[in-house]
């Protein structure tokens, strides 16, 4: 059934791929159903593709209400009643509405309440009532109840305005009527915001972007969810506010056992919102992963339970002896997500174990002395993007469930207002969403939405190296010889106006600036 999709105009290429990520999830738990990853969307009669206003084609009602209702970018979504270009085509768009469609929702023992919304302008409470007292014709027989009603309507309205005002263009003024179906709670973001939160780092993800990475993910409670790249926890609690159990490891002992003291570090943030804590933070290396070889594709529902039931037994320990057990055997492929924002050499480079004379081969491998392991902190060498994102990809593959995803981002340089659209490959991984985040003129990071589709085997290792290293010759030289910090930082010269003066103009600062909001 065809919905009115109503986004807020923020992230504006994270927008459908969250929708149809959620759709797809619910599809699944609600009617054992795949959307196949994708979904119909059409825009409405003279709207820019920018335009927060869509409609798009949902499997049912309840999945419309669950997508809306857990959506971050989604205001809401509404059985559209009536369209059209001023209130008289409304009226008539309204009253050729099947009948059998409105009146369970007129009914006299029901309340409802009308609330009118409108974009690229402003119109005062005398406005809004008057518009309302002009759906009379409308046979409402139930209360208005503005609190708490059975039924919401909304009449919303846009005008005709060109791309002076900053927004995206729009040919003809469009006004729609219809019945909420679901709508976003974006409470939980001042919930999580990063300013109280009690443990931060320098790569602190930010809260909305999380929550955005872990509805790619499908997160839900259930699954496993792991982040190599685990820092101070960010992602991994936008994971574990929908129920999903979390792991996470990272290079830097320090953050995963330490933090800044007993009450400040990545446990606490977990405490600080009351949410289950990570079944494990570890102290793990991507470039030299500690999961045992071999591990065998099978079914086995029954593990994110086991998790759940030892982080409740072991709430504070980094990792338990039977989880290590669960995890080195060969019972099963044991994440359903692998979430993370793998260092790039922007505010944080990558770090790998070897240290620099031992990677030069000055001196040979050694074992810490007994006397000298506590507190010992292993010697670590710079790690290229490159390299990170083929240790990466091969993780997943190995680690990943059938049909799990990987969510990530990837950093790219922007030339002429463009991007190079080839992105890392592997044989058993589909690329089904690619998400831009604009930083700057020359520079932004693009998440990577990736779904397994087939099993890891030595012969698909093979096809994988040598996918990187075509990748790696012809897309990468900039990252592998770490130019990418040079480029975002030097001064940009052609971003000056004709006079050299770095000062935004008048009328640029008018215009649509597409992704840049």
């Amino acid at each position: 059934m065809w919905y009115l999709c109503v986004f807020y105009h923020r992230l504006l290429d994270y927008r459908k791929p969250e929708v149809e990520s959620l759709a797809d999830l619910f599809s699944k738990d609600l009617t054992d159903l795949q959307c196949n990853g994708s979904l119909e969307w059409k825009l409405p009669k003279h709207h820019h593709p920018d335009s927060p206003f869509h409609f798009v084609n949902l499997p049912s009602e309840e999945i419309a209400r669950s997508v809306a209702n857990r959506s971050i970018l989604v205001k809401g979504i509404f059985e559209l009643w009536g369209e059209g270009s001023n209130f008289e085509e409304l009226e008539e768009s309204i009253k050729s509405y099947p009948d059998e469609k409105q009146l369970p929702y007129l009914t006299s023992d029901s309340t409802f309440k009308i609330t009118v919304e409108t974009f690229g302008k402003v119109i005062s409470f005398e406005e809004q009532t008057e518009r309302i007292r002009s759906l009379s014709y409308i046979p409402f027989k139930g209360r208005v109840n503005l609190k708490n009603p059975y039924h919401t309507f909304w009449l919303i309205e846009t005008d005709d305005y060109d791309s002076n005002n900053g927004l995206p263009p729009i040919a003809g003024k469009r006004i729609f009527f219809g019945r909420e179906i679901g709508t976003a709670d974006r409470k939980l973001l001042p919930t999580y915001q990063l300013k109280s939160r009690t443990y931060l780092g320098p790569t602190a993800m930010d809260a909305e972007m999380a929550f955005l990475m872990a509805n790619q993910a499908q997160a839900k409670s259930g699954k496993l969810v792991y982040d190599p790249f685990v820092g101070t926890g960010s992602i991994l609690v936008a994971a574990a506010h929908y129920g999903a159990v979390t792991m996470g490891a990272d290079i830097d002992i320090r953050v995963v056992r330490d933090g800044r003291g007993p009450d400040c570090n990545v446990w606490s943030n977990f405490k600080q919102y009351g949410l289950p804590m990570p079944i494990g933070l570890l102290r793990a290396d991507n470039n030299l992963p500690p999961w045992r070889s071999g591990l065998k594709e099978v079914i086995c529902p029954d593990i994110a339970v086991l998790f759940m039931e030892i982080s409740q037994i072991h709430r504070f320990l980094q990792i338990t002896r039977a989880a290590i057990e669960v995890l080195y055997s060969e019972r099963a492929k044991v994440f359903d997500a692998i979430i993370c924002d793998p260092p790039y050499g922007v505010r944080a480079g990558g770090r790998k174990s070897g240290g620099r004379k031992l990677l030069k081969g000055v001196i040979g491998p050694y074992t810490v002395p007994d006397d000298k392991r506590t507190g010992h902190i292993p010697s670590t060498a710079p790690y290229s993007l490159v390299e990170c994102v083929h240790d990466l990809l091969d993780l997943a593959a190995k680690m990943l469930v059938m049909g799990g995803r990987l969510v990530y981002f990837y950093p790219v340089l922007r030339e002429d207002e463009s991007i190079d659209t080839t992105f890392p490959e592997h044989p058993c991984f589909k690329l089904v969403a690619i998400s831009e985040q604009l930083l700057s003129y020359r520079y932004s990071r693009v998440l990577l939405t990736m779904v397994k589709i087939g099993p890891y085997t030595e012969e698909i290792a093979l096809a994988a190296k040598i996918k990187h290293l075509e990748f790696k010759e012809n897309h990468l030289k900039w990252l592998e010889e770490g130019n990418l910090h040079s480029a975002v930082f030097s001064p940009a010269d052609n971003h000056l106006n004709g006079s050299g003066d770095t000062k935004i103009t008048k009328d640029s600062k008018a215009r649509y600036r597409g992704k840049y909001v």
